[in-house]
């Protein structure tokens, strides 16, 4: 089985390409989800992430994203930290699922791939890419955050012209009909490569 890793800057629409591949029936994991989902739910998560950043990271048995992101976003050793405990936790999350798929290839939709150095963990990598203006305005209606934030946000990623190199397939993805085609032909792609 090929393991594909999926990846692109904010904004870009790489959840949008992975539920693409979805509809075609390739089955796609959704790491930023799955990381929310195991800091939910994890016992073993919760206790490691109370130890590190307080009791108030949970209120009322509830993960207080608020409260985590005021701490490890002005604190990047703090934010390390964070990672470090949560990434082992959702690869080997992502591992165990892996290991029940049946299809001739799987997605790991991750965020930050190049930022993490993990290339070395897929078969293929595609890059989801967007110009910057058309990823402002996805993120302002999803998010409801200012413009600055966003474009902070986005200056805080790798840019594409780092990525692009690493990556085995860019997807452009400007317009839905047209990333649907290209979406297609690259799942015939990876269906005859696997």
């Amino acid at each position: 089985m090929i393991i594909v890793g999926l990846t692109g800057g904010i904004g870009s629409g790489k959840t949008t390409v992975g539920k693409l591949f979805q509809t075609l029936g390739v089955p796609v994991y959704n790491s930023d989800q799955q990381a929310k989902e195991l800091m939910q739910n994890s016992k073993h998560l919760i206790k490691k992430i109370k130890s590190l950043l307080g009791e108030e990271s949970y209120v009322d048995k509830r993960l207080n994203r608020s409260f985590i992101a005021q701490k490890v976003f002005r604190d990047k050793e703090l934010l390390h930290k964070l990672n470090a405990i949560v990434h082992p936790a959702v690869r080997e999350d992502f591992l165990l699922w892996v290991s029940n798929q049946k299809h001739a290839y799987v997605i790991q939709e991750t965020a930050l791939l190049f930022e993490n150095k993990a290339e070395k963990l897929y078969d293929k990598i595609i890059l989801v890419t967007a110009p910057e203006e058309i990823r402002v305005e996805r993120v302002l209606v999803r998010d409801k955050n200012t413009r600055e934030a966003i474009l902070a946000r986005i200056h805080n990623q790798l840019s594409d012209s780092v990525k692009i190199p690493k990556a085995d397939f860019i997807i452009e993805n400007i317009k839905l009909e047209e990333t649907k085609e290209k979406v297609e032909s690259l799942n015939r792609s990876l269906l005859e490569y696997s």
